[in-house]
């Protein structure tokens, strides 16, 4: 087979994903996605079931694999056990490991996912770290959430949490070992290199845009064309 075909069909979610489609389109009746994108789960499994290296490469190039929520809606419904959900991971695996999720302005995202939930992931415990949201990057929260900010160990206590406190207690401070722990998971997972991969291509798509790091990482995180709907 092709290259990319047999690069998708080596990842194990795909096997497990994709047995039998007869293309009845149940999985997209049921998505929720489909309902609000030009999403069409159906379509992709019939895609990379055709094999075809160009149409292949082309999804793995667009916006269409990022609208997936991940709710495994189509599991539960496929008459042939099918989790197309599934193949949608495995396609944006791909696309990150080939670079062409820069191609797109939903997967340029995924620098900005990488550098927010990822690495506070590793460097916190949490995947959201509240010292991080800030204001000037969400005005959608409003004044009261640039209050908070301001206020946020007092906010804390009040609310019996425990911010970066020892002990338990709400997003206490998660200790060294556990973090180590994590870092180690993601080294022999492959999320590392996963890691480094988004970092080299999102590099290079900011080089040929003519941006600095900073310049490209505002822009894809508030870019929105507004075509996605």
């Amino acid at each position: 087979m092709g290259r990319l075909y047999d690069k998708l069909s080596a990842d194990v979610r795909y096997r497990e994903g994709l047995r039998a489609c007869i293309h009845c389109g149940t999985c997209t009746a049921i998505c929720p996605a489909a309902e609000f994108y030009n999403y069409d789960p159906r379509k992709i499994v019939n895609i990379v079931q055709n094999k075809d290296e160009d149409r292949i490469e082309d999804l793995l190039k667009s916006e269409t694999i990022w609208y997936c929520g991940e709710c495994m809606s189509c599991v539960t419904r496929c008459p042939r056990d099918n989790a197309p959900g599934l193949v949608i991971i495995a396609l944006r695996s791909l696309s990150q490991d080939e670079g062409y999720f820069t191609e797109s302005e939903k997967g340029r995202q995924q620098l900005a996912l990488k550098r927010t939930i990822g690495e506070w992931i590793l460097k916190y415990g949490y995947c959201v770290y509240p010292r991080h949201l800030s204001f000037e990057l969400h005005p959608e929260a409003g004044p009261v959430w640039k209050w908070e900010q301001e206020n946020l160990d007092d906010v804390f206590e009040r609310l019996g949490g425990n911010l970066d406190g020892k002990g338990p207690g709400i997003l206490r401070k998660i200790p060294d070992e556990s973090l180590d722990e994590l870092k180690r998971i993601f080294d022999l997972t492959g999320a590392t290199e996963r890691f480094e991969k988004i970092e080299k291509a999102s590099a290079e798509k900011a080089a040929e845009m003519g941006l600095e790091d900073s310049e490209y990482f505002v822009k894809i995180y508030n870019e929105n064309s507004g075509e996605h709907s």
